[in-house]
């Protein structure tokens, strides 16, 4: 199962980035994810870094998740995965590319193997995640713009 999406935003790949990698506010940009705080005295993004993601659907669904940071390169890359120990089971990745005066910002995920991340409905939870970055991008874009 993958997805991705993919915006525009008038804003410079730098200042793009830093709203991303800055995990505490995927709370402001996420329809999912409604908190994050970096675990393990980590203070911002490196490879190697966790966080604990804490999330939501509609019908009284909540979990949390503890991402490990996998790709760290700024301004142009940044990536996380859940898994188990060196087998990661789905990465979320955001790539920035400077674009027209701006930066081309895509988002996307791929899920490996059978996980319990959308084992049950994967069509229509692929679909969900895809709608998700969409809302995700918009945000960002938003506030990197009104910066």
């Amino acid at each position: 199962m993958a997805g991705e999406a993919s915006v525009w935003i008038d804003a410079a790949p730098e200042v793009v980035w830093a709203l991303v990698t800055d995990v505490t506010r995927m709370g402001e940009w996420s329809p999912e994810t409604y908190a994050a705080e970096w675990l393990d005295g980590a203070t911002g993004p490196a490879v190697g870094a966790r966080f604990r993601g804490r999330n939501r659907r509609p019908w009284l669904q909540r979990w949390s998740t503890r991402p490990r940071v996998r790709a760290c390169d700024p301004p142009q890359e940044f990536a996380f995965a859940l898994g188990l120990r060196n087998h990661d089971f789905v990465t979320w990745r955001y790539r920035f590319v400077a674009e027209d005066g701006g930066t081309r910002v895509t988002e996307s995920f791929t899920q490996r193997g059978y996980a319990l991340y959308g084992a049950l409905r994967p069509r229509r939870r692929e679909r969900q995640l895809v709608d998700g970055m969409r809302v995700t991008l918009a945000r960002i874009k938003r506030a990197a713009e009104a910066a």
